[in-house]
């Protein structure tokens, strides 16, 4: 395995447990144009909208006529109304702190204008070097094209970057970027596999 040079980290399910806030935030989308709600226990409709990008969300939910309309309703809603739904992971902050110094730190996430006000929130911006979205790419993950542009701003060789992800999205992902990967959680495995941030810390001891 190539040395490790550089730290990237999904947001949704590794940074943050934010499945009410997304479920919240797409059931406002959902009542507005008069669908059905996506309940907690629909697995497979509360997976997309807690992974996907809004675009791929919105298509899969919604007729594609209205498609479009919605995302433009989506971009008038303000994001910070949901944060108060959200929890950072345990010892997400404590590991920050530890592992700055040490790596340039980066985000990669589906979501779109949403993380800035969310980082803010948490007082978590400053810890990032690097932070792409959805809005940053062509084609949102799974495709590789988020690590590739992460990399590049980092100056790192993709094979030298560790992404921490926990969705087969975020593994797909970076098995097309020839990126390494850790599985986070018990949704996906990876090369490296974390319960928890202080696993990566543990992981990463040897070189800090």
């Amino acid at each position: 395995m190539s040395r490790i040079e550089g730290l990237i980290f999904d947001c949704d399910g590794v940074m943050f447990e934010s499945r009410q806030a997304n479920l919240a935030y797409y059931n406002r989308i959902l009542d507005q144009f008069s669908y059905p709600r996506v309940a907690a226990d629909n697995h497979e409709q509360a997976h997309l909208c807690h992974t996907a990008s809004s675009p791929h969300v919105l298509q899969g939910l919604l007729h594609q006529d209205d498609v479009q309309q919605a995302l433009d309703f989506a971009a008038s809603l303000d994001y910070r109304e949901f944060i108060p739904y959200m929890e950072p992971e345990d010892h997400l902050e404590e590991i920050l702190r530890i592992l700055q110094p040490n790596y340039p730190l980066a985000i990669a996430t589906n979501r779109g204008q949403s993380i800035l006000p969310i980082l803010e929130h948490f007082k978590l911006k400053d810890f990032f070097s690097v932070v792409v979205t959805s809005h940053d790419v062509e084609r949102p993950k799974p495709a590789p094209d988020m690590l590739f542009l992460v990399a590049e701003k980092l100056q790192i060789a993709p094979d030298n970057c560790l992404f921490i992800g926990d969705s087969e999205l975020d593994q797909r992902a970076a098995v097309d970027a020839g990126v390494q990967f850790a599985g986070y959680g018990e949704m996906v495995a990876g090369d490296i596999s974390l319960r928890n941030h202080l696993d990566l810390l543990k992981y990463l001891s040897g070189s800090l």
